[in-house]
């Protein structure tokens, strides 16, 4: 069976509410209406996207279509072990067609409402979780929304939404995608919780730069640091240190502070690494003019002589 990604055909995410769906909906119906629309090939989109929504817009079509998995549009798929015998009456695969499969099922849906102990799996929940540093540093909680069906009069579900607090465990990193067994929609008529998928998007931060559990810091240095060495402050994210630059430091040069990085989930943490860098004055009076003019009559240092070595001159 060819999969269809019927969220993707909408524009929506996979956590959508049936408002949004709706509005969805409407606005690329009204885009892509045979009868109005001019684009090439509106007929055929016009269709897929009434089959997304004939499939998204039903409570329990959009939950059986969610426990099929998160495929790519147009991949050759298998539903779950016991989909079908829950679903769908037959084999849902081969070459049933995504849309006929769902056609079918609203027979199958019709007689479940007079069954509201059939077991269904709740939906899993997709959610993005933006962090500071300092939240990786100590673990942090996220409030997400999970959908929770309820059934109206005439039997037929509704969505509603019940916040829910996730703890995020310290020492995750930048893209990471953590699995929160049961914590996702509630199960109806004895079926299981779904799941909560974070994934972990670190926020920008004014001093360093994360990369997997290990810090980066742009360390400025002055002239006369970097010659004759200096102790200098460097701020961590559990207070500041002072580390010792060694005479003849080099901008680009690294200094490792063992430890001082983000912490790893079970033990120890990362490093954080100084970056140099040189950084001179914008402005001098006129005693640093006299003393740097001094150290250029006095100094044979020249930065550029390997540009000319082996140069012959006419």
């Amino acid at each position: 069976m060819k999969f269809k990604d019927y969220y993707e055909t909408l524009g929506v995410g996979r956590d959508a509410s049936e408002e949004e769906i709706k509005k969805a909906y409407r606005r690329l119906a009204r885009q892509f209406h045979p009868d109005i629309s001019k684009e090439a090939g509106a007929e055929e989109r016009f269709k897929a996207i009434s089959e997304a929504y004939g499939t998204l817009s039903d409570p329990e079509k959009r939950q059986a279509y969610d426990e099929l998995g998160r495929h790519h549009a147009g991949e050759d798929f298998r539903p779950p072990p016991g989909w079908d015998t829950r679903f769908w009456q037959g084999q849902p695969h081969g070459d049933v067609d995504l849309a006929d499969l769902f056609e079918q099922m609203g027979f199958r849906a019709s007689q479940r409402q007079a069954r509201p102990d059939f077991p269904m799996r709740g939906q899993d929940i997709e959610a993005v979780a933006e962090l500071s540093l300092e939240e990786v540093v100590h673990g942090t909680t996220v409030t997400l929304e999970r959908p929770v069906p309820q059934r109206r009069p005439d039997g037929s579900l509704e969505r509603q939404s019940q916040t829910v607090r996730i703890r995020v465990p310290k020492g995750v990193t930048d893209g990471e995608r953590l699995r929160i067994p049961a914590r996702g929609g509630p199960g109806s008529g004895g079926g299981p919780p779904g799941d909560v998928y974070l994934d972990i998007r670190l926020r920008p931060h004014r001093l360093f730069q994360a990369v997997g559990h290990d810090l980066y810091l742009q360390l400025p240095l002055t002239p006369w640091e970097a010659v004759l060495g200096a102790e200098v402050a460097v701020p961590t994210l559990d207070g500041r240190v002072r580390v010792t630059v060694q005479p003849g430091a080099q901008a680009g040069q690294k200094l490792r502070l063992a430890g001082k990085g983000l912490p790893r989930r079970q033990e120890g943490a990362g490093d954080l690494y100084g970056v140099l860098q040189i950084v001179t004055p914008r402005q001098i009076n006129e005693r640093e003019r006299e003393l740097y003019l001094e150290l250029a009559s006095a100094s044979s240092f020249d930065p550029r002589q390997s540009f000319f070595a082996g140069a012959t001159h006419d």
